[in-house]
């Protein structure tokens, strides 16, 4: 997975962000798990960057609710 851009972020729905929440949880646990069991991983940096865009989609998300609430 690669970085995801704040542009594509801005246009996605709140639903579409929930998706892709669950979708980067899922591969998060998936990275986590490979790198507890001792199997190597096809490259290291994608559990920081899986990390970070499961922060960047919280942070769009509690915008988006901020702008509704307005």
């Amino acid at each position: 997975m690669v970085k995801i851009k704040n542009k594509e972020m801005k246009q996605l729905s709140k639903q579409d962000l929930e998706n892709k929440l669950l979708e980067l949880r899922k591969e998060f646990f998936s990275l986590r798990g490979q790198t507890s069991s001792g199997a190597p991983i096809k490259s290291p940096g994608l559990i920081k960057t899986t990390r970070r865009n499961i922060a960047r989609i919280h942070t769009f998300l509690k915008l988006k609710k901020e702008e509704t609430n307005k």
